[in-house]
Order: structure tokens, then C-alpha cells, then sequence
């Protein structure tokens, strides 16, 4: 199966691209090569293989939720660029 160049003319009308004649060409020649490694893939047996929900496995990997002791609030404000009466102050980004 290939794609001809009035049906990639047609999705580049869809997609609102304005392409000129080299690029439909090219875009041709891409899909027509894409189009084939799919022909490829579905020659493959894959009978009896299981499916797989990801292509890689996937794990957990969650920490364990420990309480411990976090900064005293001068260390905390220690780096700030502007503190005021133990709080953090911060440039105003929504304005009334």
C-alpha cells in the first residue's frame, strides 16, 4: 500500500499546512517508507506471545512515608531574598 501525493495533499489541508511541491513530494516518500515498516511489523508472528500493557515493566518505587523533624523556621527563611515577620515574601503575580 501506498500513499499517493493527492491523498497528502489532502492531510496537509487538514493539518493547514502550506506546502509547496518538494515538501508534498518529500512527505510522500516518508509516509510511503513509514507505511512499509507497519507492513513489516504486521508480518511478525506473534502467536502465543502475552500482551504487555507497557513495552518496558513497570515498578513501584515509593519511599516510605517516615515522619521526621523538618527546619526551624530561621533556617527555613535563612536563604529567603525577603523575609518579614517569619514569612517568606514573594513579588505580587495577580493583581486587583
Amino acid at each position: 500500500m501506498s500513499i499517493s501525493l493527492e491523498e497528502v495533499r489532502h492531510v496537509a489541508r487538514l493539518a493547514r499546512l502550506d506546502l509547496d511541491e518538494p515538501e508534498l513530494l518529500a512527505f510522500q516518500g516518508e509516509l510511503n517508507a513509514l507505511l512499509g515498516h507497519f507492513q513489516d511489523i504486521q508480518g511478525i508472528d506473534v502467536e502465543g506471545l502475552d500482551p504487555k500493557p507497557h513495552a518496558v515493566g513497570l515498578h513501584n518505587v515509593w519511599a516510605e512515608d517516615l515522619a521526621r523533624p523538618g527546619l526551624i523556621r530561621d533556617e527555613a527563611l535563612r536563604n529567603a531574598a525577603v523575609s518579614r515577620a517569619g514569612l517568606f515574601i514573594v513579588p505580587t503575580i495577580i493583581e486587583e
